[in-house]
């Protein structure tokens, strides 16, 4: 799924479409676009973040080199010293000792250099990365939550707002390293929060926007990996029946293998004949079938995300050791508080049975782990792990990825501080949506057009009329998102923004399906009337409705489109309608106070089409169609 520039009807899609064509925008507008901002106080953070982190990979890199060329040399200095020793008296063997101490320690210090290097490399590209979303240069950079959109496919707006795919709302957002977290923030997206969990949400990330580097621990903790556990796979095998129990056949199995193992050194010393060695073997064999049918299956689904479990426990440890004031931090961390060790400690733990548990895949380890019947030693132990602490991994989780969620809306809010957050305004005092200096967050500074939008009685509907590539989907667009993040508990590119409570629906990207032997006309009632169950809903309905019914004759739509419009605006609802048919325009004759007429336009400057996607009142006076055409050569 593309991003906003992928529209035809767009403000970034205005700026090199063909070379006939130009954008300008006046200096002085009550909407106008906002100049290439200084990117100020975070810039200048970032930037020297930054560079202290490419000192201290530098340093880390030298150090490193210094190591590796002192290992070589007491490598060289043992190997003189182990012939000397070998060929004559004069060197004794005790010598070596020191050597090999000495390299021991520099292969230690190797370790920990490499994993500070590590960090302040992820550290780099930290930065980095919030430089490039700074200067918009953060497009196919970052997850781009595509199995979202996918699993969202009737969706009232997913597609049609942009939220997932390259160059999305989701892909500008994220930084979440877990799938939770991933999971959390689509789920934010696609479904508006109440009210009250929006402000609960606004505090928590106005806190965390504060703090840098407790995001940036975030973002460094663990390995380099970008765990892909399902949440609901980890809890659904969290919650699993124990297959085990009987309490007397751990530590059976245990005695068992220290007999087997016993018997085999006696048999080996000559002390014993094979006999007992063999009849223990038999019994391991027959304990191990026994009850590795029922302990394998569930240890193995969860051994292979060994590594992800670690980073998950490094990440709870982390949000466990911080102190927050916002109440809804301090709630999620109230999920984490259990009886004895926190969940942080418990997951490593679970992290390090799946490893060890992992080690009778090691050929050489695997007879005597067979032996020792490590695969039940240790699926028991996982199954006591699931016992006493898989009711509460749910939980867990849940702090987590609203963690990771919060995080995110706060890495926008830190980048961001002229995005103010939203006001929510009491849903007794009807549909609102009035916002001042609205604009599009996935558009460049340099060419984002700020407009005016007032939704609220007595108005509750702007026909939209304008020429192509003028800046009305953009409008529709801008307003989505701007509601969409409003109710995520995130800020908005605006200067204010007030309203009310809002479900969503917008008919943007409606396409026909093959699959489903649909038309694109099908498709879009269908839309339609999703969006009108929708409207008689609890929560009133924002409609962002684009070229109403185009697949129709003109009389059709025009007698379609006025019912459906006056249908919504009689149950509640609020919202847009752009149009290319002039004809339509003529609506708000028939609506009377509810709607009103505005539009987009161009003007001719030297033979150029020039866009300052600004909205005006009234309706479109004039069509660019057939400039167009003849822009990309058509012989018109």
């Amino acid at each position: 799924m593309a991003g906003v520039a992928s529209s035809n009807d767009t403000q970034s899609a205005t700026s090199g479409f063909v070379p006939t064509l130009s954008s300008s925008r006046p200096v002085e507008s009550r909407a106008t676009a906002s100049s290439t901002p200084p990117l100020g106080e975070p810039a200048r953070i970032y930037q020297e973040r930054l560079e202290s982190r490419r000192r201290e990979l530098l340093d880390c890199d030298r150090r490193v080199e210094m190591i590796a060329n002192a290992r070589l040399l007491l490598f060289v200095l043992g190997l003189v010293a182990l012939i000397a020793a070998a060929s004559t008296s004069f060197v004794p063997w005790w010598s070596l000792i020191p050597l090999a101490l000495g390299f021991t320690v520099l292969v230690l210090l190797n370790g920990r250099l490499d994993r500070l290097a590590e960090r302040a490399r992820r550290a780099v590209a930290f930065h980095e990365r919030g430089l490039a979303r700074l200067e918009d240069r953060w497009t196919g950079t970052g997850p781009t939550g595509e199995r979202y959109l996918d699993a969202a496919a009737d969706h009232p707006y997913a597609a049609d707002l942009d939220l997932f795919g390259n160059g999305s709302v989701f892909q500008w957002l994220c930084v979440a390293r877990t799938r939770v977290g991933e999971q959390t923030l689509a789920d934010w997206l696609l479904h508006p929060a109440p009210r009250e969990v929006v402000i609960a949400r606004q505090q928590a990330v106005a806190e965390l926007a504060e703090r840098l580097e407790f995001r940036e621990d975030l973002a460094l903790l663990g390995s380099d990996v970008r765990t892909g556990i399902e949440p609901g796979t980890l809890i659904r095998w969290a919650v699993e029946e124990p297959r085990l129990t009987q309490s007397w056949a751990p530590p059976l199995a245990a005695l068992s293998s220290l007999a087997t193992l016993v018997t085999l050194l006696a048999w080996m010393v000559g002390i014993t004949g094979p006999s007992p060695f063999l009849t223990m073997a038999l019994g391991l064999i027959l304990f191990h079938r026994a009850f590795r049918a029922r302990i394998a299956p569930a240890v193995e689904s969860i051994e292979t995300h060994a590594r992800e479990l670690e980073l998950l426990a490094e990440l709870l440890g982390r949000f466990e050791a911080e102190t927050f004031q916002a109440p809804h931090l301090v709630t999620l961390q109230e999920k984490l508080k259990v009886e004895g060790h926190p969940p942080s400690e418990r997951i490593a733990r679970l992290s390090r049975l799946a490893n060890l548990y992992a080690n009778m895949r090691n050929a050489l380890f695997a007879p005597l782990g067979g032996l020792l019947m490590w695969p039940l030693q240790f699926g028991f132990r996982i199954d006591a792990w699931r016992r006493e602490s898989g009711p509460k991994v749910g939980e867990w989780l849940h702090a987590l990825g609203e963690l990771e969620a919060l995080a995110s809306l706060a890495t926008a809010r830190f980048e961001n501080p002229e995005d103010p957050f939203p006001e929510l305004v009491d849903p007794s005092q009807g549909p609102v949506f009035h916002a001042e200096g609205l604009g599009h967050p996935l558009i460049p500074r340099a060419i984002n057009v700020r407009n005016d939008v007032n939704l609220g009685k007595p108005v509750t509907l702007m026909i939209v009329s304008g020429s192509n590539m003028s800046g009305k989907s953009t409008l529709l667009r801008s307003v989505g998102v701007a509601a969409v993040l409003a109710q995520t508990g995130g800020t908005v590119r605006a200067r204010r923004l007030t309203l009310s409570p809002l479900v969503i629906g917008g008919t943007l990207r409606v396409q026909d399906s093959l699959q489903q032997g649909k038309s694109r006309f099908y498709a879009e009632l269908t839309r339609v009337r999703q969006l009108v169950d929708l409207a008689n809903g609890d929560r009133p309905l924002l409609f962002l409705l684009d070229e109403l019914f185009s697949g129709t004759n003109s009389h059709d739509r025009r007698l379609g489109a006025e019912a459906v419009v006056r249908g919504l605006l009689d149950r509640g609802a609020i919202g847009f309608m752009t149009t290319h048919d002039l004809a339509l325009a003529h609506l708000v004759e028939h609506l009377g106070d509810r709607a009103i007429n505005v539009h987009f336009e161009d003007h001719l400057e030297d033979g150029k089409l020039v866009f300052d996607h600004i909205m005006k009142p009234g309706v479109v006076t004039k069509s660019n169609a057939i400039a167009l055409m003849r822009a990309v050569g058509l012989n018109v």
